[in-house]
């Protein structure tokens, strides 16, 4: 599938599509880091934004996560700042790709439904079947939609934990985050499979790649998840990251 590589270049505004292994420039106003103002559709989330508290130490991290996405470069965007503690980086960029992820699938909602996506999937060889361990122990097949929901809102659970956001969870203990980014990846593969049609439609695909290629440097930097589990978009993957290797 081609997905366009159209991306945002947040350090001066320029919209990139790569054509013809060369860039087309395009002027634009809107840069990712205020994709939640750039228009009614980008600001509808499929669930509600979780908030970091202002003037906690875990804001102050993610006012220099976003002031470093302003360079421009992603690969150093994502490394652990001097000084800082890996674990509240990782807690703290997790909280940032659930909100992404939550609005990014907020914008394809009209076309994710039960009829549309009987079940969650990436393309015709990847499955995804839901189990949270607690409310249910054994993997059910579901809808798309379903499987989302129940993503989300686990995800939200854990998030809101004060035990294990944002400071001490532990990502050589303690597994949640990479079991948090793990199943997002999978909303991210769901999306570029299912629904890329409906992304280009709502030219949100610069947006969507370029959350996705943060989110992507960030996992690869940390090892965060295992690479079998990004096989659905390793051709994606190899794209969107070799010109920065």
């Amino acid at each position: 599938m081609n997905y366009g590589l159209l991306l945002w270049d947040r350090s001066n505004s320029l919209k990139l599509n790569r054509l013809n292994n060369g860039f087309v420039l395009y002027k634009h106003s809107c840069i990712f880091c205020s994709i939640s103002s750039s228009g009614n559709r980008s600001s509808k989330t499929f669930k509600p934004k979780k908030n970091i508290p202002e003037g906690s130490h875990q804001y102050e991290l993610l006012k220099h996560a976003e002031a470093t996405l302003g360079s421009g470069n992603l690969r150093m965007a994502v490394m652990l700042p001097d000084g800082e503690d890996l674990n509240e980086w990782v807690a703290v960029n997790t909280v940032d790709f659930f909100n992404q992820i939550n609005m990014l699938y907020g914008t394809i909602t009209d076309f994710c439904s039960e009829d549309s996506c009987p079940l969650m999937s990436a393309g015709p060889k990847y499955e995804y079947h839901w189990a949270d361990g607690t409310n249910i122990k054994k993997p059910i097949k579901c809808s798309a939609p379903k499987y989302i929901d129940y993503l989300m809102t686990w995800v939200q659970d854990q998030l809101d934990d004060e035990t294990l956001f944002p400071s001490k969870i532990d990502t050589n203990k303690n597994v949640v985050a990479k079991t948090i980014l793990k199943r997002l990846f999978r909303v991210y593969a769901h999306i570029y499979h299912q629904h890329f049609d409906a992304v280009m439609q709502l030219q949100e695909e610069a947006h969507l790649n370029t959350s996705f290629k943060h989110f992507i440097f960030f996992v690869q930097e940390f090892n965060l998840i295992d690479r079998k589990e990004l096989a659905p978009l390793q051709e994606l993957i190899e794209k969107l990251t070799t010109k920065d290797r």
